[in-house]
């Protein structure tokens, strides 16, 4: 290892820059990564900026950022954070150059991730060839057209095919690098960072990236936030759409177009999100059986929250917590 990351241990975080960077991007992956720690406040992750020339790097914003490490870093890393650059990305089909060559210092197994057009980059690295990926919606055209092999989801907030993740917009980075975190240490740490940060903890990588009605429209209470902070008491219970309704006086035709409007996903798949989150808080931050676990995060019988834990996390809930809180 050389002198770049420090001989300290932890996860090691390189984001590459390119010009036309967006400093929100920059910013929001140290921002979260840098914040992520063990209950004796370890930090679990190294994050370092690198350029393919290091130097004064362009932004979108008035100002540049002076970047001092090179590509020599991405041989280094754990996960490699690609943010969008509105100067290069769109422009090419393959990569050539010296880009090319930063990206064939990355080391097999390396974890890859891409904020918004950053996947234009990953796409033409060849890393997505046959892979689900997203972008930004306004971008997705011309995604399309450049790399027709990639199995491209413009509406959703974020992609996870293992070791190659991408994301929508800005603030789609956001879910993407508390979804990497909760991935890699649990429900509860990347819960402290979301607090932290002052953001919501977890939105499900298949929420639309364009809620159409975000805030009620003036002289209307469209609002479903009501119903789902009754639905988040009543979650060891099952809920049913008729009493979700009834919470905002609503029809049930009604109250389910206006939800999916402002959360982006069906109150179903809401619902089920919900209870997948207390099982895991469960299961990392207490001793309680399987079986009590599942009946206080609503899914009844222990059979029921196996069959979707394993669907939704791909282990079961005993191997989930032997990995987030041991034997």
């Amino acid at each position: 290892m050389t002198a770049a990351f420090a001989a300290t241990g932890g996860h090691r975080v390189a984001v590459l820059v390119r010009h036309g960077v967006m400093p929100l991007e920059l910013g929001l992956v140290h921002q979260l990564f840098r914040q992520a720690a063990a209950p004796g406040g370890l930090r679990l992750y190294q994050v370092l900026t690198c350029a393919v020339t290091p130097g004064e790097i362009r932004t979108d914003a008035d100002f540049p950022v002076l970047v001092r490490l090179g590509a020599q870093v991405l041989a280094e890393a754990d996960t490699v954070v690609v943010p969008a650059s509105h100067e290069e990305d769109g422009t090419d089909a393959r990569l050539a150059g010296p880009l090319a060559d930063a990206f064939a210092r990355i080391r097999p197994g390396t974890r890859v991730a891409s904020v918004c057009t950053g996947a234009f980059a990953l796409a033409a690295a060849g890393l997505l060839d046959e892979r689900p990926a997203t972008t930004h919606w306004k971008s997705a055209e011309r995604f399309r057209l450049l790399h027709p092999r990639v199995r491209l989801d413009p509406d959703v907030l974020y992609t996870d095919d293992g070791d190659v993740l991408t994301s929508a917009g800005e603030a789609a980075g956001i879910d993407l690098c508390l979804h990497m975190i909760r991935r890699d240490h649990g429900a509860a740490v990347a819960a402290e960072v979301a607090r932290a940060t002052v953001v919501p903890p977890h939105r499900d990588g298949g929420q639309a990236q364009y809620v159409r009605r975000p805030v009620p429209e003036p002289g209307r209470r469209s609002s479903t936030a009501a119903a789902r902070a009754w639905a988040l008491d009543h979650v060891d219970r099952p809920v049913s759409l008729r009493e979700l309704a009834a919470q905002e006086a609503m029809s049930v035709r009604t109250f389910s177009r206006r939800f999916r409007d402002e959360t982006g996903m069906t109150p179903g798949r809401w619902l089920a999100q919900q209870r997948l989150d207390r099982a895991r808080v469960l299961l990392e931050g207490s001793d309680l059986p399987v079986d009590r676990v599942a009946a206080d995060a609503g899914f009844g019988t222990a059979t029921s929250l196996r069959q979707h834990f394993h669907a939704a996390m791909g282990v079961s809930p005993s191997a989930y917590r032997r990995t987030f809180r041991g034997p």
